[in-house]
This record gives structure tokens, sequence and C-alpha cells, in this order.
């Protein structure tokens, strides 16, 4: 277990090209908590996608649902720690191993992408890997605001004596290196109090992920990542967006509004209790009306009282309150695309992912609204997903499982870290005791 500096959230270390690894991913999301326990093993590189070194095997996956959880926030420390043992439980007695680590996203805390720009004389005349870890390590400590931590802080470009588009600047000779990269950070607070519920659980926390930019590691093609992509993770709680040019992951920000408003919207639409309002967007959420709908009629059951008669309502009014909704989340992702790098992308698609993507014409109401091409995305490259887990509702903890085989790509080394014993207290009084007395 490690401790790392005031700034910076935990990252795990490259993963080792020819060596067979156990990795398990949590996602502790508004309405599910999702917990995937995999096999990576190493593959040549015409069987993997690019990027990737491994294979990625599942062999155990487990999803309740969450509880001590608000707009991707911990709010309730012990319901939420229930419920992360409950997950990690089912998942270590279907793939028969016990986790000591984790994988864990990150989708709260006004997840928000800044370019940053940071130079520095080399004196050994060829740029080394020290020189990259150094310089990509000032500029992020400069970007990261009062109460902020990061997530990330990926190059989108290097610079060597002024000359852009720099691929790989290692072994390069120049009198100036730059590089140019996407900082990624979220508050401090929610990433604590995360780790911290994860911790109680006497798990440690390998490393924090952006929960979009994990999904697209998980869900976009090669072709859409040269080519300029925004993916768009619709979560319970948030709505997350990352967006990727030229091959690199440029820009994320967020919001607090996602697919639970949608449920509570159809509870208070149609006097319903929340948990039917969800069964009822579940089975028939939809975002189109025709002509039979306003005749097609449901029987759905007041709240409160049982001994009330139960409501007919049609099935047109459950579109046009679920359709508006929609519409509003939608024309916030359009403002903030507006806002990012993808504007200068005018042919860049739009893949949704999360569970409010797989609601029945959802991408004809996002191509309506962003004026962009929209597909709905599916996790790519991971072997025996089970069923249930094949949809957009499970790019980030396969995103997660996918994440260590690009580890190599932040070139920032922890400054202080201290290793302490992971015994039944240190969950507690180690990193995450230290974190609330001190600070990231």
């Amino acid at each position: 277990m490690t401790v790392f500096d005031r700034t910076q959230t935990p990252k795990t270390r490259p993963i080792a090209p020819h060596r067979t690894t156990m990795v398990a991913s949590l996602d502790i999301g508004t309405s599910k908590i999702a917990c995937m326990i995999a096999r990576l093993k190493p593959c040549p590189p015409q069987e993997a996608l690019r990027g990737r070194t491994h294979s990625i095997e599942l062999v155990g996956y487990s999803q309740i649902q969450s509880r001590g959880v608000k707009a991707g926030a911990v709010v309730d420390m012990a319901e939420c720690e229930k419920a992360i043992r409950h997950a990690v439980a089912l998942a270590e007695r279907m793939a028969k191993v016990r986790v000591e680590s984790v994988l864990l996203s990150v989708s709260a805390g006004r997840l928000q992408g800044q370019l940053i720009e940071a130079t520095s004389d080399i004196k050994g005349g060829a740029v080394t890997a020290e020189d990259i870890s150094r310089v990509t390590s000032t500029g992020m400590h400069h970007a990261t605001g009062i109460g902020r931590a990061v997530l990330h802080a990926l190059p989108v470009g290097y610079t060597l004596d002024g000359v852009k588009g720099i691929r790989d600047p290692r072994g390069m000779v120049a009198r100036q290196f730059g590089v140019d990269m996407n900082v990624v950070t979220t508050d401090a607070t929610v990433a604590k109090n995360l780790m911290l519920a994860v911790e109680r659980c006497h798990l440690n926390v390998e490393a924090m992920a952006a929960s979009p930019y994990v999904a697209g590691l998980s869900m976009l093609t090669d072709d859409e990542v040269d080519l300029g992509a925004a993916l768009i993770e619709m979560g319970a709680g948030t709505t997350t967006l990352a967006i990727y040019s030229g091959g690199r992951f440029v820009h994320a920000s967020g919001f607090a509004v996602g697919g639970h408003h949608i449920t509570m919207d159809l509870a208070r639409g149609l006097g319903a209790c929340i948990a039917d309002a969800e069964r009822i967007k579940t089975l028939y959420g939809t975002v189109l009306t025709g002509g039979s709908d306003a005749r097609e009629l449901m029987s759905i059951p007041a709240a409160g009282d049982e001994r009330d008669s139960p409501q007919v309502i049609s099935r047109a009014t459950i579109a046009n309150i679920i359709r508006h909704r929609a519409e509003e989340i939608f024309e916030m992702v359009r403002d903030r695309l507006a806002e990012s790098p993808f504007a200068a992308e005018p042919r860049a698609r739009v893949v949704l992912s999360g569970g409010a993507s797989q609601l029945t014409g959802v991408p004809e109401l996002a191509t309506r609204i962003l004026g962009r091409s929209v597909r709905v995305g599916r996790p790519l490259g991971v072997g025996r997903l089970p069923n249930e887990a094949k949809s957009g509702s499970f790019a980030v903890p396969t995103g997660l499982l996918v994440y260590p085989q690009f580890a190599h790509l932040e070139h920032i080394e922890p400054r202080h870290t201290r290793h302490i014993r992971a015994d039944a207290h240190a969950g507690y009084f180690g990193k995450v005791g230290r974190w609330l007395r001190e600070g990231f």
C-alpha cells in the first residue's frame, strides 16, 4: 500500500508485457455497484486491439443495487461499505479468488479536463524518460486548484524547440522540451470518501480513473480514437464526457444529471413509487411516440396506500416524460461539447454508454440535438462476458480492466511514497487516515 502526495490519486504501475496477472475493477455508481475480476494474459500483437498487450478473460462478476451513493459520491459511509462488501464477495465467490486491491472509477466531483503546456530546458541534449516525468509532474501541479485532485495527466503531444506534433520524444535531441497534456481533476473530498469506503472493506485502491476515460478505452474503435469521438457515459446520477482526437484523450467533463432523474420524473409525473417508476423505465422506456401510443394504456399502482385504485396511463404520457428529461441531458452535453476540442472536429462521432443510453430511441434523439452521428457502444475485447454485461451499461467496469495496459501513458511517478502493512486497520488508519488529516 502506498501513500501519495497532496494532489495525486493512486496510480497503478504499468503491466508487465509478458506476465499473466489478475485484476479487479470496482464501479461504485448511483444505482448499481459492479465488480469484475479478470485474468489478463499476454497475447500476440496481431490478436489484440491496438494499444493492448493482453487478452482479458472475465472470471468473476457481480452487480448489485447501490446504497449510500448519490450522484456518484458517497453520502452514507456505512451503507456504501455494506454494498461494496457484498458486491466484492459475490465476484470473489464466482472467481474462487480473494481480492486484495481494486481499480476504482470516479464519475463525481465535477470532473474537468484542462489542456496544459509545460516546458523545460534539456541539459543532457537528448530527452529521457526522467525529463518527461519531471515536466509532466511540474505542469500537473501547476494545473491543480485548491480542493482538487488529479486523476490523470496524459500527454497529448510533445514539442522540441518549438516544433509541435512529436509523438515520442525519447532519445531525440533538443535544447527545450515541452509537453501538451490533458490534466483531469475531481473534487478531492469526493475521491477521499470513495477511497475510504473501499478501504474500510479491507481492500487497497490500486488506482483511481475517470469513468468516461476508461469507458472510452473499452468501447471506442481505433478509427474513432484517431478521427475524433466523444464518449458520453450516461450513468444514473451523472453524465460524463471524454473527448478523443488524433489517437489521444484530450478532454473530460461532466455534470450531475442522469438516468435516475428520469426515474424521479416518472415517479412524480405518474404518481407512482420510485421502484415502480424504475421498472417502468427499464421495461417500457422510450423517447419515441407513435400514433398508437396514445391509445395503448397501462395500469400503474398508485404510490402510498395499497388500497388506492391503480392509475391508467398511456404509453405516450410515459414517453413524453422521459423525452423531456433526455432532451435536457443532451442539450447540456451539446453545450459542453461546444466548449471542448470536439467542436473543431466536424466529422467526429458520438458514442453513448451507460444505463440511460439503453432507452429506446436515444441514439435518434441524440443525433437530432447534437447534430452528429451517434451510436450506442458495447465493450470490445473482453472475453466470457455474461449477456447482461455485453451492453454499454458496463462500459466503466470493463474499461477498468483495460486501463492497466494504458498506465504507461501517464509519465507521473509519486514523489513521496511509503509502504504500510495492509492489516485490518490499515484501510482506515493508513492511506485514507493520513489523507483525512493532511489532504492529498
